[in-house]
């Protein structure tokens, strides 16, 4: 059974039915949630305030993007709303050049002493929540550039622009933290 198929089950009457939608994209929506707040228990409200909102709202979902993009969208503006945060705030000006770099260069990092999620994870925590949420979105969630702009109300070469930079500061932090052999570039 499809996600449109699901919505329509809800709609008419299946109030169970949304439980897949609880299940499939909780873990996802806390760590948005988390990403932007920076505690455990505001991102577990704010999801689940945005589960209500959500199944309040299913009537209005359109199909014109995939549901968890839908979803995802509402943790977004819930959280920034909870923490009045602004994540984008940058003192350098947005650089289309930087963008054509996104993808030029693949990277590697050679983990030894941790495991790769915890180190993933701690850098992740000491960059700032809007670049942890586009890399974490992009890298660990799979979203396309086009369903992170319409999460984060961004423009796509915006989000592009943004993820070069996020990932930039990623790898700088990475070598700082652990070392310049813990990143490395493949050509």
């Amino acid at each position: 059974m499809n996600e449109k198929q699901r919505v329509q089950q809800v709609l008419s009457g299946n109030t169970s039915a949304f439980s897949y939608f609880v299940e499939t994209y909780q873990d996802m929506a806390i760590t948005i949630a988390y990403r932007i707040c920076g505690n455990v228990q505001d991102a577990e409200d704010v999801v689940q305030e945005s589960f209500l909102k959500a199944y309040r709202n299913l009537h209005s979902f359109r199909a014109e993007s995939k549901f968890s993009t839908w979803l995802y969208r509402i943790v977004y503006n819930s959280a920034i709303t909870l923490t009045k945060s602004k994540m984008w705030v940058t003192g350098r000006e947005t650089e289309l050049e930087d963008a054509v770099h996104l993808s030029e260069n693949e990277w590697e990092i050679n983990f030894e002493d941790m495991e790769r999620k915890e180190m993933v994870n701690d850098i992740l925590q000491r960059i700032p929540k809007g670049d942890a949420l586009l890399l974490t979105l992009y890298y660990l969630e799979d979203n396309a550039v086009k369903d992170i702009a319409q999460i984060t109300g961004l423009n796509e070469t915006n989000v592009k622009v943004k993820l070069f930079r996020a990932r930039k500061m990623f790898r700088e932090l990475l070598v700082s933290v652990y070392g310049p052999g813990e990143a490395t570039y493949k050509n």
